[in-house]
């Protein structure tokens, strides 16, 4: 593993301090200029040089006809450029001192033979000048820390801890607006492409030695490296969780990564030894990905297997019981003491067995933090599973028929909600257990950003949930027995 991540040759890449761009123009309809301009628009504070043979300046940058008529040497290269001129620039960077690249370029070894074969030029140009680069045939990097986004979709979230590496590039690009209403973002994301120079294991050492970073997620249409995947996880996984989705298992999946990227792939129990040896968590889909690396990035470890479901309906609490039992965990038996706190809380119309049923509440205080303070304090309970449904619209009718205006119910139910989730984000912060949401009423529901925000997990079902709490106890059950 790194000592430092500075001896990493993504970290110049990732953290460039100034980087030339190669194929954007004033033409607002290429692939450059639009990765120009998000680059622009996430406010990037290095110095940038296009370098353009016609273009006198570039998107309100001065433009260069050559890299060598550059005023400095840049820590970076960015082409996307057509392919038959990629390796003569390529060649051109290495005069003028630049050893670090990203290669957007398509049409290489995924299209075939002639593509292979100037793949190969690239690679041994690159190798001359002694160039580390990612690509060919990717997006490239987006790092939102160093607010670096040379990529065609905006980076609108905040910068998060996900560590993505991905051999898909447009994946990286369309996760930005799907982890945004998780409350999510990345550290860095690495689009490898094909993989010429700097592969996934390359990046899997970066995020390691990354103290952005604190969970490591993997698209995967093929492994390069096995021997040196499995080594590196396995020295990695003892301090940051890794989730991996790999896609080359069916054949159709094979079939699509290979035209894709020329990814060489293999079959699922190959690829299941392989990730059981080097500790990482398989994810069946990309949903589940980053639902395991929103548990593992942001959770506390959880002691054991049992959790306790807390509800106010009983069908709610009744799934969320067939998801945990489903999911290999158990339902915690709750110690006597414990339901002897919660009798006093409790209508004679609930259950204070495992699913908790409170079915009705006039006090939130009891809801969002007394009851739930009683389950985590039980030595049994190992995680908290609550179920949470939108307070909003319940509050707006009484206030109407009090005739409040539409102000001040906008007001108060804010209040009222900020409130109610300040009790259960407190929770989260002073006891060392995980507390995770579930609902049916969409992550965009007030309540449930204002949790999202403060640390706790909403699950959009009680499925998700289970699913991600079981990849957080898989997790953890693996760095015991490494550690033992």
């Amino acid at each position: 593993m790194l000592d430092s991540i500075k001896e990493s040759p993504l970290f110049p890449i990732a953290n460039p301090r100034s980087l030339a761009f190669f194929g954007a123009s004033n033409n607002y309809t290429t692939m450059g200029t639009m990765q120009f301009l998000s680059m622009k628009s996430l406010g990037y504070p290095g110095a940038v040089y296009p370098v353009h043979p016609r273009e006198k300046d570039v998107q309100g940058y001065k433009a260069y006809q050559s890299v060598m008529d550059l005023p400095e040497t840049p820590d970076l290269a960015i082409m996307v450029l057509p392919t038959r001129l990629v390796a003569q620039t390529m060649d051109e960077c290495g005069r003028k001192g630049i050893r670090h690249a990203i290669v957007i370029s398509g049409g290489f070894k995924e299209v075939g033979e002639e593509g292979a074969r100037m793949e190969e030029e690239l690679k041994q140009t690159a190798a001359r000048w002694g160039i580390r680069f990612v690509g060919p045939n990717c997006i490239g990097v987006a790092n939102p820390h160093h607010k670096l986004n040379p990529t065609p979709f905006p980076y609108e979230g905040r910068p998060g801890y996900i560590g993505l590496a991905s051999q898909s590039g447009s994946f990286v690009t369309q996760m930005f607006d799907y982890l945004r209403p998780m409350g999510l973002g990345f550290s860095t994301a690495f689009s490898v492409g094909n993989e010429s120079n700097i592969d996934i294991v390359d990046c899997l050492e970066y995020f390691g030695a990354c103290e952005h970073t604190r969970v490591i997620a993997l698209y995967i249409e093929g492994i390069r490296r096995g021997r040196a995947f499995i080594e590196t996880a396995r020295k990695i996984v003892p301090n940051k969780p890794v989730a991996a989705f790999y896609i080359g298992g069916s054949e159709a999946g094979k079939r699509a990564g290979f035209s894709h990227t020329g990814a060489l792939s293999g079959p699922d129990d190959l690829y299941n030894g392989i990730f059981r040896q080097s500790g990482v968590i398989r994810a069946g889909s990309i949903t589940e990905l980053f639902d395991f690396c929103w548990a593992l990035g942001g959770l506390s470890a959880p002691g054991g297997r049992g959790v306790a479901i807390q509800t106010h309906s009983g069908g709610p609490g009744a799934n969320a019981a067939d998801a945990i039992s489903r999911a290999g965990l158990e339902l915690a038996n709750l110690s006597e003491t414990t339901k002897n706190e919660l009798r006093p809380f409790f209508p004679p119309t609930a259950s204070i067995n495992n699913p908790v049923d409170m079915t009705f509440s006039r006090n939130s205080s009891d809801l969002f933090s007394k009851i739930p303070r009683i389950l985590l304090n039980d030595p049994r309970v190992h995680t908290l599973l609550i179920y949470l449904i939108s307070q909003g619209r319940m509050m707006v009718r009484p206030m109407q028929a009090m005739g409040l205006s539409a102000e001040q119910i906008a007001e108060q139910s804010r209040k009222a909600l900020e409130g109610q989730a300040d009790g259960l984000i407190d929770l989260r912060r002073t006891i060392d257990k995980p507390l995770v949401g579930y609902t049916y009423g969409g992550l965009s529901d007030p309540m449930h950003q204002y949790l999202i925000t403060g640390g706790v997990p909403v699950f959009p079902s009680p499925e998700r949930a289970a699913a991600a709490i079981k990849a957080l106890v898989a997790y953890h059950e693996i760095v015991k027995k490494i550690k033992s």
